[in-house]
């Protein structure tokens, strides 16, 4: 059976549906991240409890990917995706029609692990299936079905709360999920170089703990644990600061300003490219900076500054995150899908962890207090990277000098 390649009708086929889902994913799983606000109000919450929108479905994503990945090796991809898709979509439904803050936390729960069955999947599935030449651009249209999706849920949200309510911003959401499953579902072809094997849970926890042991890896878990962490701290609380005087802002203005992710898709590609030229841990470090100097302006009173930062903060990031990422697949030596999903884990165990800590310097200390905590994280993430770049060249010198021997 041959591969999808490029030009083809299958091509173009799988190319919508996982544009499709990626939106999907990423448009259900950041949706609340503009309500919060509106939660406090409605549910007269604090904004840390608030968070927990966010939170417990990132936590519950990040603990599920682990294991769904496993599962399809037995299940199958596409089945295990589709299903994954139509119920996060039914749940998103639940979600807009429920009625006091515990139901809300309950059935995001949930979702979050019923979305974990794409990201977990997806690579695979283009791995196997794709020709070779052509998973490159197919991977790329993934990602930014991720990114967009990212914005327009948080846009689509803001404005529609603004008009509405949060339960009107949900319901649109969902709809829009709904279709996107359909379209995921009739358009991506069945699986035709998948094998199913054996689940083997010894053998998984068997790989995950040989990558744990990995100071080079740990390093890597911890920089995306960190850097995820700063960055849905920064635009969970910076709603509060923008609809509260002085500024005073609507809604669908605040929902606005996370077009400044739109920056990521092109600080990606751009800085990965750096990294192959000049070096992945100079370039790291570079990304941090811009990371922490696009902070920093947030800090300034006058808005046109504050949201000035926040594309420099998106453009780091997603540098940052892209080669952080990357360096996984180079540094595992054995079970890269494990130590791939390790990575998620712990970044996505940052969004939940970061973003719940915030709220704790927010209503303490303020503004201030979450970009002291911002701050804080990026420095440990510095020092990290530092210790990655000895961890290195103390493996580069060990070779050099105990060279391997090829016999005769």
């Amino acid at each position: 059976m041959s591969y999808i390649q490029t030009g083809t009708t299958a091509f173009r086929k799988t190319n919508l549906a996982f544009f499709a889902a990626g939106f999907n994913t990423f448009a259900i799983l950041y949706s609340t991240q503009p309500l919060m606000p509106e939660f406090s109000k409605e549910f007269g919450v604090s904004a840390t409890v608030s968070s927990l929108s966010l939170s417990l479905t990132t936590i519950a994503l990040a603990i599920s990917m682990l294991l769904f990945g496993s599962l399809s090796e037995v299940w199958g991809r596409k089945p295990m995706m589709v299903g994954s898709m139509l119920i996060a979509s039914v749940l998103s439904v639940v979600t807009a029609f429920t009625t006091t803050f515990d139901a809300l936390l309950v059935s995001r729960v949930i979702l979050g692990i019923a979305l974990a069955g794409l990201p977990s999947i997806a690579m695979a599935y283009l791995g196997e299936e794709m020709e070779p030449k052509s998973l490159g651009v197919a991977m790329g249209l993934y990602i930014s079905g991720n990114a967009i999706g990212a914005v327009s849920g948080r846009i689509i949200t803001g404005m529609v709360s603004d008009y509405y309510n949060w339960h009107a911003a949900m319901g649109v959401i969902s709809i829009i999920s709904l279709v996107a499953s359909l379209i995921f579902w009739k358009s991506l072809p069945p699986s035709n170089h998948f094998r199913p094997r054996t689940l083997e849970i010894g053998k998984l926890l068997s790989s995950l703990v040989n990558h744990l042991k990995d100071p080079g890896l740990v390093c890597l878990f911890g920089i995306g644990f960190l850097l995820l962490g700063s960055n849905v701290a920064l635009f969970n609380y910076l709603g509060y600061v923008l609809t509260a005087p002085p500024y005073s802002l609507r809604q669908t203005l605040v929902g606005w300003i996370f077009l400044a992710f739109i920056v990521g898709m092109f600080s990606s590609v751009w800085m990965g490219r750096l990294a192959d030229k000049h070096g992945r841990n100079k370039v790291l470090r570079i990304a941090l900076l811009i990371t922490f100097a696009g902070t920093c302006l947030t800090l300034h009173s006058h808005l046109l500054i504050k949201i000035l930062g926040l594309p420099i903060v998106t453009f780091g990031f997603f540098g940052g995150h892209t080669i952080a990422s990357s360096w996984v697949g180079r540094r595992a030596l054995h079970d890269k899908a494990q130590a791939s999903s390790l990575y998620l884990f712990f970044y996505y165990a940052g969004s939940s962890i970061g973003g719940t800590a915030g709220g704790v310097f927010w209503s303490r200390l303020g503004w201030e207090g979450v970009i002291a905590m911002i701050v804080c994280f990026l420095a440990v993430a510095f020092f990290l990277s530092i210790c990655l770049s000895s961890i290195e060249s103390r493996a580069r010198t060990k070779r050099n000098e105990y060279p391997v021997r090829i016999e005769h």
